[in-house]
């Protein structure tokens, strides 16, 4: 199933605590070619800064809903999700250079994910960071050349609540694997604990993960449900990556509607001041009103969800920003 609500709702509830460390400077390597890390920003290419402000869509359940792209993009987002299937569970998606030409047409940045890795450990079906490394390998021939438009987002929340230590290495060596086989783009690395590191692995492993790119191109992505139902639980976190001077998004995040949900207004608020992006999840699929932004896909019927990121304060209409590469094409 797309998105497991009973797993969130299994998630513990915890405040998550800052942690205050010096550390170098994040700057790029001067090998980044495209979208790429700049301090704790991502920039494009010209050095403009680029702050997601998108929508996932889930792509490899629903691979003839192609309108969703230009309807994604009309409601101002720059930026897709697009889930994927590496064939381990789901798909394979093999119509990635589709994908790709479908984002560029309608002037969005394309983040691409491997969906299959879902809580590995804990849901016995998911597959391996290795083995989605082994999915974009097959699919490199559609993706070099295209840095200035795709980030490779290597595993949807990569590991579940059993083990999540495991995380730190599994992603060191995705990254490490990722770039030995030539890929220049910029990575995104989802968090354990089913995205929403309630154990606080990725926020205080990151450091080591970030030495194991020999390009210093990557930029982690937290996924806030259950576990940030607090205005503080969200801005220590947020804290936390910029004390350590990392690069961070919020890769998924729902709505809130009751005590046991993610505070969303706090972390778009908090976003938008400290110039985080964010991707909502999704555009349709979920059969949940807490996570589905329409119905049906049908961009004219936006649930309260959807109005809410869309059309809200600090939403993705009041502060998306296309991305420069499409102004000199």
């Amino acid at each position: 199933m797309r998105k497991s609500l009973a797993v969130l709702g299994a998630t513990l509830l915890a405040a998550v605590a800052s942690v205050v460390v010096a550390v170098p400077s994040t700057s790029a390597a001067p090998s980044a070619t495209g979208l790429h890390i700049s301090g704790r920003d991502i920039v494009e290419a010209n050095g403009q800064k680029f702050i997601m402000r998108g929508i996932s869509h889930e792509h490899v359940w629903f691979p003839s809903q192609t309108s969703s792209f230009a309807n994604i993009k009309a409601q101002g987002a720059n930026t897709v999700r697009v889930v994927l299937g590496s064939g381990k569970r789901w798909g394979p998606s093999n119509d990635v250079a589709n994908v790709v030409a479908q984002c560029k047409r309608n002037r969005l940045i394309c983040v691409l994910e491997v969906h299959d890795t879902t809580g590995y450990g804990q849901d016995g079906a998911a597959a391996t960071l290795d083995q989605a490394v082994s999915y974009w390998i097959g699919q490199k021939n559609n993706l070099v050349g295209q840095e200035n438009y795709v980030v490779i987002n290597i595993g949807n929340e990569p590991i579940g609540n059993n083990n999540p230590g495991q995380w730190t290495t599994a992603t060191a060596n995705a990254v490490r694997r990722m770039r030995a086989n030539g890929f220049q783009h910029l990575l995104m690395v989802d968090a354990p604990n089913w995205g929403q590191d309630q154990d606080h692995v990725m926020r205080d492993t990151a450091q080591t993960v970030w030495n194991a790119d020999s390009q210093h191109n990557t930029v982690f992505s937290v996924h806030m449900y259950a576990v940030y139902n607090t205005a503080a639980s969200i801005t220590s976190y947020f804290d936390a990556f910029k004390n350590k001077g990392l690069p961070l998004v919020v890769g998924e995040f729902g709505w809130h509607f009751a005590a046991s949900e993610v505070d969303d207004q706090t972390l778009m608020a908090q976003a938008v001041a400290r110039g985080i992006g964010y991707l909502g999840w999704s555009w349709a699929g979920n059969n949940d009103a807490r996570l589905d932004m329409t119905n049906n896909f049908n961009p004219n019927q936006l649930t309260t969800w959807g109005k809410r990121i869309i059309n809200g304060p600090n939403g993705i209409k009041a502060t998306g920003k296309e991305a420069t590469i499409y102004s000199h094409r």
